[in-house]
């Protein structure tokens, strides 16, 4: 058992052994867009009414699975994570939910019954109330599909709540879309159906150091495994250094990409903080965990013909990206 601010978190739907009626969702969750946001205010709406009926505390909950199933269904076509299993947790605790659980997606999960699942929801998790998307279905073979969870509900005393899609200008917000505006360096939009900007949060290690030596040093990012990172180019970022207790937020400008100028090879999130306290400073940050919100897109990723031209380039870059802040 862990913990993120205020969620209490498992690794495990059978880790837990809480008691109070809880009102839960399953699923995915990548990204907790616009959509999953909607569906996690309508659990905390449910928890409200409960308590209120109950008199007495409910708790709401979140399972997500690691890895995304469909690494295990269809290893060829694994998803490109927008969060990582513990950003879920922590977007869902912001918005007030109280239980996160990462439950391993592996052959026992896929060949457990949606009896036997549902079984582990009221054992472990208290399960009063389910709230889940139109097209939800659990267990083997998807076995537990909306009609079959609603008999399972009346057999179980639990209730079902089937909320509808978010639909944003008529189409209904999904992963996938965000995925392919992600694809195409779309950043502005991408922040519309996420409800904050993208962001990509990892440990700074060290860099070639080139930047520095022309006075725009750069945070090297290494973003977690299976992240997905926007399309090659140069963005307008925030950077978020520090920790719960003393976060600072820095304008910055980052390239994302092999930069082809110095025949690099290595795909990179670099980011130059604007404003930062001391060029030299920089190495204070080898180490710490920062992240880097993407803003909008100032340019795609290209080759110069040399040093010179880039460094001007980015001098550009920076000079668009103080004028973008400054609106």
């Amino acid at each position: 058992m862990g913990a993120t601010k205020s969620m209490r978190t498992f690794s495990d739907i059978r880790q837990a052994h809480q008691t109070s009626p809880a009102v839960l969702t399953i699923g995915n969750f990548d990204g907790i867009h616009k959509g999953h946001q909607a569906l996690l205010r309508r659990v905390l709406d449910h928890a409200d009414r409960l308590s209120d009926r109950l008199g007495g505390p409910v708790v709401t909950g979140l399972i997500t699975f690691e890895p995304h199933p469909l690494t295990v269904f269809a290893p060829d076509r694994a998803a490109r994570l927008l969060t990582t299993p513990r950003e879920r947790l922590e977007l869902a605790a912001a918005l007030g939910i109280t239980l996160g659980v990462i439950h391993p997606f592996n052959r026992e999960t896929m060949e457990t019954s949606a009896e036997d699942f549902v079984r582990w929801l009221i054992t472990h998790l208290g399960l009063a109330a389910l709230v889940v998307g139109p097209d939800f279905a659990l267990g083997r073979n998807r076995a537990g599909d909306i009609p079959a969870l609603r008999a399972l509900g009346h057999q179980s005393g639990f209730e079902l709540h089937v909320l509808d899609a978010v639909d944003m200008e008529q189409t209904p917000v999904r992963s996938s879309m965000i995925r392919e505006l992600l694809d195409n360096g779309d950043a502005i939009r991408v922040a519309e159906l996420l409800g904050r900007p993208y962001r990509v949060t990892g440990v700074v290690h060290l860099g070639d150091q080139r930047g520095r030596t022309v006075g725009i040093p750069t945070a090297n990012v290494m973003a977690p495994p299976g992240k997905l990172l926007p399309a090659n180019g140069v963005y307008a970022t925030r950077t978020f250094v520090g920790n719960f207790d003393r976060v600072h937020c820095f304008e910055s400008v980052t390239n994302v990409g092999v930069r082809p100028t110095v025949d690099g090879t290595q795909h990179r999130v670099e980011s130059h903080l604007l404003d930062f306290p001391a060029p030299g400073q920089i190495d204070d940050l080898y180490g710490q965990t920062i992240a880097v919100d993407f803003v909008a897109r100032l340019r795609g990723e290209r080759r110069f013909s040399g040093l010179p031209e880039l460094v001007a380039q980015i001098q550009t870059d920076i000079i668009q990206a103080r004028a973008l802040f400054a609106k």
